[in-house]
């Protein structure tokens, strides 16, 4: 009686110590330990284990977290077990089933003369309780087993093991639930630490990436180079090792490679500024175009197998890396960094982050160069500009002296043909008053003489009477012509805006080109009501009128061919549409497609000076604000048709 009372304060010192370390306890495997040296204390605990469900794992895996035997060895308490079929494991029995299982080694024995049950050795006799939680969600299992027939487990041991599995069950869960929280926090920490790294190393490449992305925009010249590739060696040391650092560029047109930069601990030059494309690692690097990482064996290797020809620098080489500047197909050159210190090796991520750079290092480059063109041909385009504006102006000047020449040679013909044309009412003139004065001298003589009678009186009087009639016509006329040619000439020279009517100016223009029309079998209708008034530019209406019926006659009109020429004026709205049409010999599609160019004629060495339809052209789309359309075709004649505002003032 003595005997059990001791046990029974001994299963309530455990109890108590299990719920004392529950509070006081972080680690799992140390409350553990601590459970099996209680329970030592009250049975035969030589062999004890307890495997815990894993929730977050897939399937039914679990861990041994505190494993202790005699016979077999222990698992790693880290290692994921996926558990059998219940018929196959004890352990997944218990757990699967949630309940208590207590196995004799017969009774294992003979269960296993079927199927295997278990792993590891067999026990004489062998206690396996479900760890639950308040919910009754399995935990896990707890087990104990003897493999010594001395000492088995009665009824009561049974029962005090499955009260000491239930407290273990509460310590449990707050301490399942730490060391998840802990697992948590510590799988976090290395996540976050693995972040940072990524995070900064990302910083870094930015940084990098930037200070590239930078240097096409601070190199403006090839004389810049050896600041720029100093720089971009800075940046490649800011991210993996670069003591000895090397540029060469490709020059496919010139086949061969230059070194515009070179670091390095052995030489202080290049062996080589610039050397045939084949040679060295440079040529090899470009010609397999793809990175290469080597360690000092492959790189002796590679150069006893003699894949390299004629290597260049110093071969005493701990570690390598090569990567080629590729723009697309496009190479451009090879970056190298070497290491001939043993304890500075490259990897495979530093072989990837300097890819990395040679990538946006040959864009850079690919920039830079291609800025370069561009600011050479905005350059011989601005001086080609240049030759053209200075040439277009000289061109400009003298089309405008030729239009001034063309425009004064035309004003001359006009002043010719007037003063040929009042030379004959002048002389008709000057002849009246010959004759008017010799009849009256001989009137004079017949009157002193007496011999002077009605008849001859009356005689001198109707003589006198039809030359003051012949001299008042033909002054008339001459007064005419002068009128018309002085208005039509002062217009032609002025650029101003004044008022005149339509039909009277066209009147005063053919009038005036009355010369050109005397002896050819012309006519001119005018069809042009007498109300039209402009306020326009009547010198460029009567350049045009003049150009249009000088152009009629030299080109549309063989010598001596009768003809019509048809000027019609009528307005439209606040426009006037201007038609003239002759019925001369027309022209062809290639022809007329020129008419308006400067220049053009078809009688050349004739009288045309290739000006009269430019300066129409001009005059109607300048001064006049308007359009001009013109048809014509073999046979057909010529057709202008105009439109142009009747007010330049309201414009």
């Amino acid at each position: 009686m003595e005997s059990r009372l001791r046990r029974l304060e001994a299963v309530q010192e455990i109890l108590l110590e299990i719920g004392q370390l529950s509070n006081s306890c972080t680690d799992i495997t140390v409350f553990l330990q601590s459970v099996h040296a209680a329970l030592g204390r009250i049975m035969y605990a030589a062999n004890f284990y307890v495997a815990l469900s894993e929730r977050d794992a897939p399937g039914n895996a679990v861990r041994f977290v505190y494993f202790v035997d005699e016979a077999d060895e222990p698992p790693s308490k880290a290692q994921l077990v996926q558990l059998a079929t219940p018929d196959q494991s004890p352990t997944a029995w218990v757990i699967l089933n949630r309940q208590r299982l207590v196995m004799t080694g017969d009774e294992q024995r003979a269960r296993e003369e079927h199927d295997a049950f278990g792993l590891g050795t067999v026990a004489e006799h062998w206690i396996g309780c479900p760890l639950l939680d308040q919910d009754h969600a399995v935990l896990g299992a707890m087990v104990i087993q003897s493999y010594d027939q001395e000492h088995t487990y009665s009824e009561e041991d049974q029962a005090l093991f499955a009260q000491i599995a239930n407290h273990v069950s509460s310590a449990l869960q707050g301490l399942q639930s730490m060391d998840r929280l802990e697992r948590a926090v510590r799988q976090r920490t290395l996540e976050l630490e693995r972040e940072v790294a990524e995070r900064s190393k990302a910083e870094r490449l930015q940084r990098a990436l930037y200070g590239i992305a930078s240097l096409s925009a601070s190199a403006s010249a090839e004389s810049d180079a050896g600041v720029l590739y100093a720089r971009l060696h800075g940046i490649v040391g800011s991210l993996i090792p670069a003591r000895n650092f090397l540029v060469a560029l490709y020059h496919p047109k010139r086949g061969d490679i230059s070194i515009p930069y070179f670091a390095d601990e052995k030489d202080a030059q290049a062996p080589r500024p610039r050397f045939a494309y084949g040679i060295g690692m440079s040529s090899y690097v470009l010609k397999k175009r793809q990175p290469m990482l080597l360690d000092g064996p492959a790189f002796a290797a590679l150069l006893a197998r003699g894949e390299v020809r004629e290597p260049l620098g110093n071969q005493a080489i701990a570690s390598w890396i090569g990567v080629p500047m590729l723009v697309g197909e496009q190479a451009l050159g090879v970056i190298i960094v070497q290491s001939y210190d043993a304890t500075v090796t490259y990897t495979q991520a530093d072989l990837d982050i300097l890819a990395y750079v040679a990538s946006h290092t040959a864009a850079a480059i690919a920039r830079t160069r291609a800025d370069l063109a561009m600011r050479r041909a905005k350059a011989a385009l601005e001086e080609q500009n240049s030759a053209l504006a200075s040439a277009l102006a000289q061109l400009q000047a003298a089309q405008t002296e030729l239009v001034r020449q063309e425009k004064l040679a035309s004003l001359g013909r006009l002043v010719a043909g007037v003063a040929h044309e009042i030379n004959t009412p002048l002389g008709i003139c000057v002849t009246a008053t010959s004759h008017l004065v010799e009849e009256l001298r001989l009137c004079r003589l017949d009157l002193a003489e007496g011999t002077l009678d009605e008849d001859g009186l009356h005689q001198f009087f109707s003589t006198a009477d039809q030359s003051l009639k012949i001299m008042t016509t033909n002054t008339q006329r001459a007064a005419a012509l002068v009128r018309s040619f002085k208005q039509v000439a002062v217009d032609q020279s002025s650029e101003n805006i004044r008022h005149f009517n339509l039909r009277k100016y066209l009147d005063e223009v053919l009038l005036s080109l009355q010369p050109k029309l005397k002896g050819k079998p012309i006519t001119v209708a005018i069809d042009c009501p007498p109300d039209i008034d402009c306020e326009s530019f009547p010198g460029a209406v009567s350049q045009i009128v003049t150009n249009m019926v000088v152009n009629s006659l030299v080109h549309g009109f063989a010598e001596g061919r009768p003809g019509t020429i048809r000027i019609s004026g009528k307005r439209d709205g606040e426009h006037i549409l201007f038609d003239y049409s002759d019925d001369g010999v027309g022209m062809d599609a290639a022809t007329l497609q020129q008419l308006f160019d400067p220049f053009f004629t078809t009688k050349r060495g004739n009288g045309g000076s290739g000006l009269g339809a430019h300066i129409l052209f001009n005059l109607v789309t300048g001064p006049l604000g308007g359009t001009v359309h013109v048809t014509s075709a073999p046979g057909m004649g010529l057709h202008y048709r105009l439109r142009f505002p009747r007010d330049q003032r309201s414009k």
